[in-house]
């Protein structure tokens, strides 16, 4: 989906975060001279068109207590993997979920699950429901702990 010169400004704008502040989006379209209202129109619309994914507060988890962030990773079966991804997606305590694909012989994971927990015996709780929740439709599984942030931005556009 093309965008135009309007939603280009407001992708630079907000590019780094929008502004920690009761109205941002009156920050912003004070900042590029625009309505506040045509920016969250604008912003909704480049959403529905998939030129925005989402929207939301991206949380840098180790400054916050949570040590133990694991991409769960689970062999299942693929004719099943859509109700089983969102069922694990609903859990509470998992931040996203989504299919990849295999990498065989030696990647058969297919359903990825990101877990966050303060303490490692929160995260293996958390591991256990997930794998009680899948059953006997995941054939194995395993977690890759985290040890740094490699990523905490978005979409980037040059001036």
């Amino acid at each position: 989906m093309p965008i135009d010169a309007i939603d280009r400004q407001i992708i630079q704008a907000t590019q780094a975060g929008l502004p920690l502040v009761a109205e941002p989006y009156q920050v912003i379209a004070e900042q590029l001279g625009l309505s506040a209202q045509l920016v969250m129109q604008r912003m909704q619309a480049m959403q529905d068109n998939g030129v925005i994914r989402r929207i939301a507060a991206v949380p840098n988890h180790y400054k916050i207590g949570y040590r133990y962030n694991g991409m769960t990773v689970w062999d299942v079966d693929d004719l099943h993997i859509d109700s089983l991804g969102q069922r694990v997606a609903e859990l509470s305590f998992v931040s996203h979920c989504y299919q990849r694909p295999r990498h065989l012989p030696d990647w058969p994971y297919n359903l990825f699950a990101m877990v966050h927990a303060k303490t490692e015996l929160d995260a293996e709780r958390q591991i256990a429901l997930i794998a009680d929740l899948l059953g006997t439709d995941s054939r194995r599984h395993a977690v890759l702990y985290s040890s740094k942030i490699l990523k905490k931005t978005g979409l980037r556009i040059a001036g």
